[in-house]
């Protein structure tokens, strides 16, 4: 893909640099053959003759100035109007446009971090990028296949065309400053490599992989997977739970669900210098004043406190999993960051 970027940009530096040659070329030959020419007289000889507009000449021409015309004519008529032409062609046809287009891509690229990046753009990569989308987060979408980006239009994505198992694609896609990486391969082996190069070029990346299979998940864990999904495991749980315990998905769906603003969970990192850093849940008021209900404290090391009771303590790096409207939600992430 880049090759063919460079072959298309050096075709646009010839098609401008032809007619600019053809120009100076026939203005310095005029104007050194003939001394009654001025440098604007020969620039003006030059574009009626390559033109071919017939306009009255400044002055007669000389015999060396009249065989100098007929070279002109001969070589540089039709290689200046195929040059124009070509031109006309290209911009016509959105060539230019797509060109800029990629430019402009090629800023974005650069500029973004604390992204995400998505490695893989079929059916589950497709719902991960509209979710991204939705919730308003940047990300970069990487697919081989280029047919399938082609009409790539969602707002807070970047489309990138290349192999996600190439270290030299990571890093074009930021993965250096990315804040997490999904790798959605349509293969195992594909998702276990990248995990792999992922991890090696951003130890601090949070990583989720999928697996189509039960073996695969150590494989990807080793590999640096901070967390591993499995489809088929997770839809096999879903219908079985949708018949068993009915009204319990219609709750999870309802909270987890990003259009419904009446009831949603979420989960907040607590910060230092947090507002809430070291208050009691009763004391930080997130049930008296916002509504909310701490379903859940996920501590910094990793132990996992369901329904804890009124006077838990929560510290700084702890993860609360909230359950409330979006914008007690909202407000609860303000406090967890900035203390505000």
């Amino acid at each position: 893909m880049r090759g063919r970027r460079n072959v298309a940009t050096r075709r646009y530096l010839v098609l401008i640099l032809i007619p600019t040659a053809l120009m100076i070329g026939g203005t310095a030959g005029y104007y050194f053959l003939d001394d009654r020419y001025t440098l604007f007289d020969a620039l003006y000889m030059t574009v009626i003759t390559l033109t071919t507009v017939g306009y009255e000449e400044v002055h007669p021409l000389t015999p060396s100035g009249r065989i100098f015309t007929i070279v002109l004519l001969l070589f540089g008529v039709l290689t200046f109007l195929y040059a124009v032409t070509e031109l006309v062609r290209i911009v016509i046809s959105g060539e230019v446009r797509e060109l800029l287009g990629r430019r402009r891509m090629e800023r974005n690229l650069a500029e973004l971090k604390n992204h995400m990046i998505i490695c893989g753009y079929g059916r589950m990569g497709r719902h991960v990028c509209r979710e991204f989308s939705r919730r308003g987060l940047p990300f970069v979408v990487i697919d081989r296949r280029g047919d399938l980006l082609h009409d790539f239009d969602l707002a807070h994505g970047i489309a990138l065309e290349g192999d996600a198992t190439s270290d030299a694609v990571l890093r074009h896609a930021g993965v250096e400053r990315a804040r997490a990486l999904v790798t959605v391969a349509a293969s195992d082996a594909d998702n276990l490599f990248i995990t792999m190069s992922a991890r090696l070029l951003n130890d601090k990346l949070f990583i989720v992989a999928r697996a189509e299979g039960e073996l695969t998940e150590e494989k990807l864990h080793r590999a640096g997977a901070s967390r591993v999904v499995t489809p088929y495991a997770i839809g096999g749980l879903k219908v079985a739970m949708a018949v068993l315990r009915p009204t319990v998905v219609d709750f999870i769906e309802l909270a987890t669900g990003s259009e419904h603003l009446d009831l949603q969970i979420e989960e907040t990192l607590i910060q230092p210098g947090s507002k809430l850093a070291g208050l009691t849940l009763h004391a930080s008021g997130l049930r008296q004043d916002l509504g909310v209900i701490v379903v859940a404290i996920k501590k910094a090391n990793g132990q996992l406190v369901a329904n804890p009771p009124h006077d838990a303590v929560m510290m700084p790096g702890d993860t609360l999993i909230a359950l409330g409207a979006r914008q007690s939600l909202d407000r609860v992430e303000v406090l967890a960051r900035c203390g505000t």
